[in-house]
């Protein structure tokens, strides 16, 4: 059986990075899998939270996750702090993980900077939750894209060792699933940097909230540089922002980028910049009217993450109690 894990951090409005890096293949995949999507609510606590404004994290970015198409009665769509298997499983697991791995994280390295010793033991340790959350679920894919793949391969590594440990095979090795043109979305500023929310310039990326107006004139200020765009690939060599931009064309339209070239070849910005900002804005319109109406709706949101929740525990449940029969904490 393919079964699909997935999760997206409460903080931020999904932007389209996002969407088309992760997100709109989430939607395909809930006719072709078992799917659990989760809010990963526990590893934003790894740094200083208002607790008022996490809990509206989590209920905002459950509703952009249906306004974005994914159904709950499709898929398993729950918050991870209200499944405990998770917490309980990584602790389990951090007794297999070792220190070396974690000193090797990279994303440790960047997020901690200059005062690793000031950092919480959350943030160096959050991967074994990672693989926590995955393994929980025996998940045999996840989509991820190219910058969270070393993720992925600690999670690997723990399950191969446990398994070896104990002399079982309870977890199977979780599959990568990378996909679509435009798996790794950049900044609209700077065409080096991957499109994020954590960027300062909101002019950087297009948020599924933005406007219409809004969108026209990020596209329009986009960074780009004053050749045309060639008639092949090959001609993007060396132009990150002119390759974003074809990139995005080619996800929105379900061209490839040689066929947006064979099309659009040898137009200048001028011309393209506003076909690709009229073709977001039809993308993005719906999302944003379904995400308005439903970001307030507290009752409905606690709602579907509950029933999301019972659903995840009944699956997590029986596999934790594998895990305590094999470590020899249960019978």
């Amino acid at each position: 059986m393919r079964r699909v894990f997935s999760g997206i951090q409460p903080t931020g409005n999904l932007h389209l990075g996002n969407y088309l890096g992760a997100i709109r293949d989430w939607v395909r995949m809930q006719d072709e899998a078992e799917c659990l999507f989760c809010v990963v609510d526990l590893p934003a606590i790894t740094v200083a939270q208002e607790p008022k404004g996490l809990r509206a994290g989590i209920r905002e970015m459950t509703a952009a996750l249906i306004a974005a198409g994914l159904d709950p009665d499709r898929c398993v769509l729950f918050n991870q702090s209200a499944v405990r298997v998770h917490a309980e499983l990584a602790w389990v697991l951090m007794c297999t993980a070792r220190m070396g791995w974690l000193n090797r994280m990279t994303q440790f390295k960047e997020k901690s900077g200059k005062d690793r010793e000031g950092a919480s033991v959350g943030l160096f340790t959050y991967p074994v939750l990672q693989a926590a959350d995955i393994l929980a679920y025996k998940a045999t894919h996840v989509p991820v894209g190219e910058d969270q793949k070393q993720h992925l391969e600690l999670a690997r590594d723990i399950a191969a060792k446990f398994n070896n440990d104990f002399g079982v095979e309870l977890f199977p090795l979780p599959e990568p699933v990378i996909e679509g043109p435009a798996t790794r979305v950049m900044s609209l500023r700077d065409g080096s940097a991957k499109m994020s929310k954590s960027d300062p310039s909101d002019a950087a990326r297009i948020n599924l909230t933005d406007s219409a107006d809004t969108i026209a004139q990020k596209i329009k200020r986009a960074k780009t540089d004053p050749e045309p765009l060639p008639s092949e690939a090959a001609g993007l060599a060396g132009r990150p922002e002119a390759a974003n931009l074809v990139g995005l064309m080619a996800a929105l339209s379900g061209q490839s980028v040689a066929q947006v070239l064979a099309e659009r070849g040898g137009q200048g910005f001028g011309t393209f910049k506003p076909a690709l900002a009229e073709l977001m804005v039809a993308t993005i319109a719906p999302i944003t009217e379904r995400f308005n109406a439903l970001r307030h709706d507290a009752t409905t949101l606690d709602a579907v993450l509950a029933a999301g929740a019972a659903k995840a525990r009944a699956i997590a449940e029986p596999v934790l109690a594998e895990v305590h029969r094999a470590v020899g904490l249960a019978e």
